[in-house]
């Protein structure tokens, strides 16, 4: 993409890493290197080859860096899912996983030469010192923060610190005219991964979660809560696109919808030794009706959770086959900062699936099936998914389920069109948000007399806006017949406005009305929803 834009927040950074279970703890060997590794002529080898480079190699060598291509290419010899995290990701993929940082909180662009505000984080240290969406920070401290060669990862590094420091930002107000001051105190930001709840119908609550983190279990408990005081007695819950995380967030989220004694999964090591997991009696959402929405990018944790119910015959899987990760790493580390999550186990689901399809042939070709899957039809079809009969189960009530390669939903929802997916890809990869900040920034007055139910309710994205778009797009060589797809382009353009004049919540309700998952939820939840139903059916024809 031709224009820079980041985040202050991070979200899931460095997805190879994310894309799996990891056990919660880390582990730290306290023996000697003596007593831990004994010694071995392979190991010696290595040892040795790093010491000749050092030492005797006619130029100067990193031998950091040999050393870290070393570690990676042993462990692409394991599994696609064993990964190395370099010292210098560390804190980056800690964090996501952790739920939270320290910083300013706000969201910004590299908006043409300088730092533009998205968004400030309700109640953090930048909305507690009055700093608005559209406001530019030219300086952090000493430093300068605008300019041509601004670089993301430092601008980031400038903005965060410890907790309770403070750095002195010089601001420019362009809706005023005005520049000032003012000392902000870095403070905790959370990194939520339940990012969307709302109603979707009067009885059917909706939660997105777009990975397990250590908040996760928390954020989900409060966002589940909240929607049964507004009369949720069914549950949508959106898995999309969610590549996983912790295992035990994942066992904890399952047993909300499972009783007491119920099989969540378990897990095998290369012992043999087996590791079961049951729900308890604590479920909130025990015997409610619960739709778990999935898709291709659906791994790891998200397929616990989907497997689990689905092989205890609780609630329907919505969408198309997940990505297929029955692998369990461990994170441990490598006593320079950096560290290695090593594939430790194997899990299954409840009725002994396990999910995880093959990597016999190497990564290229593991990552290779994923592009396969669109290839041969399987995502608009489910009569195109091909699963041998040897790897057939049965539920408890007598429904036939699938190892191998994923979690064959319930009720398939074929993949948009084309078009309609590279509408997705436009939003996903930010360029509707992009757009909609400049539209925002020179008019943002515009806007301010709406509440956010008026906005929601009322507010119409008229075509001045839409052919300002469609010409954008243009410019930047993405090439559509965008009058055909008006009415989906100017629903997503009224939701990214939602979203960054209001919140997450907005964004997603607007996007449900022309979301086939949800309104397929809608459909089996009210049979008497018949024209979705119509549509599907000669979708599939």
């Amino acid at each position: 993409m031709k224009k820079k834009y980041a985040y202050i927040i991070p979200t899931l950074l460095a997805a190879a890493l994310a894309l799996g279970i990891f056990v919660g703890g880390k582990l730290h060997f306290n023996d000697t290197p003596e007593k831990l590794f004994t010694t071995n002529s392979k190991k010696d080898k290595l040892n040795r080859l790093i010491d000749y480079i050092d030492y005797e190699y006619v130029d100067e060598i990193d031998t950091d860096s040999i050393v870290d291509v070393t570690v990676n290419n042993i462990l692409e010899k394991l599994d696609p899912h064993s990964v190395y995290i370099p010292k210098q990701e560390m804190s980056k993929v800690s964090e996501s996983m952790k739920g939270d940082f320290v910083g300013i909180g706000v969201t910004f662009y590299t908006y043409r030469d300088s730092i533009a505000v998205i968004k400030t984080i309700a109640d953090g240290p930048s909305a507690k010192k009055g700093i608005m969406a559209g406001d530019r920070i030219l300086a952090a401290g000493k430093d300068t923060l605008f300019g041509k060669d601004l670089n993301n990862t430092d601008i980031v590094g400038k903005l965060k610190g410890k907790k309770g420091s403070s750095v002195r930002l010089q601001v420019y107000r362009k809706s005023e005219d005005r520049h000032f001051a003012t000392t902000v105190k870095r403070d905790i930001v959370p990194i939520k991964s339940v990012i969307s709840t709302f109603m979707l119908t009067d009885d059917i609550g909706y939660i997105k979660v777009d990975r397990f983190a250590e908040s996760t279990f928390v954020e989900f408990k409060r966002a589940l809560s909240a929607l049964q005081k507004q009369g949720a007695q069914k549950l949508a819950l959106d898995l999309r696109d969610n590549p996983g995380g912790y295992l035990g967030i994942a066992e904890k989220m399952a047993d909300e919808f499972l009783t007491d004694g119920k099989l969540i999964l378990f897990t095998k090591n290369k012992k043999g030794q087996v590791n079961e997991v049951y729900a308890t009696k604590k479920g909130s959402f025990e015997g409610k009706p619960v739709y778990v929405l999935i898709n291709e990018r659906s791994a790891s944790a998200s397929e616990i959770i989907a497997g689990a119910l689905q092989d205890n015959d609780i609630g329907t899987i919505v969408g198309r086959r997940s990505f297929g990760k029955g692998l369990v790493q461990r994170e441990m580390e490598l006593g320079d900062g950096s560290a290695v999550r090593l594939t430790v186990s194997r899990y299954y689901t409840p009725t002994g699936r396990s999910i995880q399809k093959s990597y016999k042939k190497g990564n290229k070709d593991y990552y290779k099936k994923f592009v396969e899957r669109y290839r041969n039809g399987e995502l608009a079809s489910v009569d195109s998914i091909k699963v041998a009969d040897s790897l057939k189960f049965t539920t408890p009530k007598g429904k036939i389920v699938y190892g191998g390669g994923g979690i064959i939903p319930d009720e398939f929802v074929p993949i948009g069109s084309n078009e309609e997916e590279f509408i997705d890809v436009l939003d996903s990869q930010g360029v509707i948000s992009y757009f909609i900040f400049g539209h925002l920034d020179s008019d943002r007055e515009r806007y301010a007399e709406y509440s956010r139910a008026e906005f929601l309710n009322d507010f119409t994205v008229d075509d001045i806006l839409f052919e300002q778009f469609a010409a954008y797009c243009v410019q930047q060589n993405y090439s559509l017949d965008y009058y055909e797809y008006e009415a989906r382009i100017k629903m997503y353009l009224k939701a990214t406005l939602a979203e960054q004049l209001f919140d997450t919540n907005a964004y997603a309700k607007i996007k449900s009305d022309g979301d086939n998952m949800l309104q397929k939820v809608k459909e089996l939840d009210d049979p008497s929803s018949i024209p979705f139903a119509i549509e599907n059916e000669e979708m599939q024809r």
